[in-house]
């Protein structure tokens, strides 16, 4: 297993180098540039010298090729510098740091709530398959997975925001109330902001991992073993949990690698519609900002989270699976 993670990992350095490369050559390409935004920020009374604007082209690597301005970022990036936020004035170490923080409060609790549901759901619909609650529970969930998130948070603040006013319309605390309250508070105040965010990131991969498992379990107990041990009079709950469950986990493990990159990617529509300050957020703006540090900063940990769950999930399936051999 060690030569084949091995491999694995210089494969996906070489893959990392490529997309870098890549979405680097399509960000200079992109029109416009940071000067555009440094050029609205100054005194429109003042006009910019030809050669002032050479200086901000050098200041921002502008005046060189894109590939050589790719291998001057390829060095500071080595060297463990990610460079300097257009846009914000910090290191680009700094500004996705602070963000990191929100991404993973919505991301985390959904994936807790994710599995903490989906799992008995599943074995539920697994015991109950065929029947009049299975169909209809089925159905609920084909409709939640088909229902698009951003529709879902649209309805919820026009009722609960706008209409009953009973939660938060945006933003991760309220600031003049959030610095007044003690410890706990301050926990419960950003919670109450959490629970529309959370229901909207939750309820399509609750309804897909539901399903996910009922079919993996549709499957393991049609196979003979489960046959020999109803024949042996083994009891529904104890067939399905401790002898049907176990081998559907296998399929399972490739999801838990797979939903590593989702945990800092955000989602760029859910955290703009309800202003959090996370990375998905910050990857539009940093888009839109031509922020070409930010933008590179948040390409190299997508890639990599991406990668590495690539490379968990085989990991994953060899370990609960003794019949795979990675080689």
């Amino acid at each position: 297993m060690l030569n084949y993670v091995f491999r694995r990992t210089l494969l996906g350095l070489l893959t990392l180098l490529l997309v870098t490369c890549l979405i680097y050559g399509l960000i200079r390409a992109m029109p416009g540039s940071p000067l555009t935004l440094s050029i609205m920020e100054m005194d429109p009374s003042k006009r910019l010298r030809p050669e002032d604007l050479e200086a901000l082209r050098s200041y921002y690597g502008l005046d060189k090729p894109w590939y050589v301005a790719y291998v001057s970022w390829l060095k500071s990036v080595l060297s463990g510098d990610l460079g300097q936020s257009f846009l914000f004035k910090k290191p680009v170490t700094t500004v996705i740091g602070e963000r990191i923080g929100p991404t993973l409060l919505l991301s985390v609790s959904s994936m807790f709530l994710t599995y903490l549901l989906s799992v008995p759901m599943g074995l539920y619909a697994s015991v109950r398959y065929g029947r009049a609650d299975e169909r209809v529970a089925s159905t609920v969930l084909y409709m939640l997975y088909s229902l698009p998130s951003f529709v879902t948070a649209l309805l919820f603040q026009t009722y609960f925001s706008f209409k009953t006013e009973l939660f938060p319309l945006k933003g991760m605390y309220d600031s003049v109330v959030y610095n007044g309250l003690s410890p706990v508070g301050k926990i419960l105040h950003v919670g109450w902001h959490c629970v529309l965010p959370v229901i909207c990131y939750t309820y399509a991969s609750w309804a897909y991992y539901s399903r996910f498992i009922r079919a993996n379990m549709a499957e393991v107990l049609q196979q003979d073993y489960i046959r020999t041990a109803k024949a042996k009079g083994v009891g529904p709950m104890r067939l399905v949990v401790r002898h049907a469950f176990r081998n559907t986990m296998i399929p399972m493990a490739t999801l838990v690698g797979l939903s590593l990159p989702a945990l800092l990617s955000g989602s760029v529509i859910l955290e703009r519609i309800f202003s959090w300050p996370g990375m998905g957020q910050l990857f539009l703006d940093s888009i839109l900002n031509h922020d070409y540090p930010i933008i590179m900063g948040l390409t190299l940990v997508f890639a990599s989270l991406t990668l590495l769950g690539t490379l968990l999930a085989d990991v994953l399936y060899a370990i609960v699976d003794p019949r795979v051999k990675l080689h």
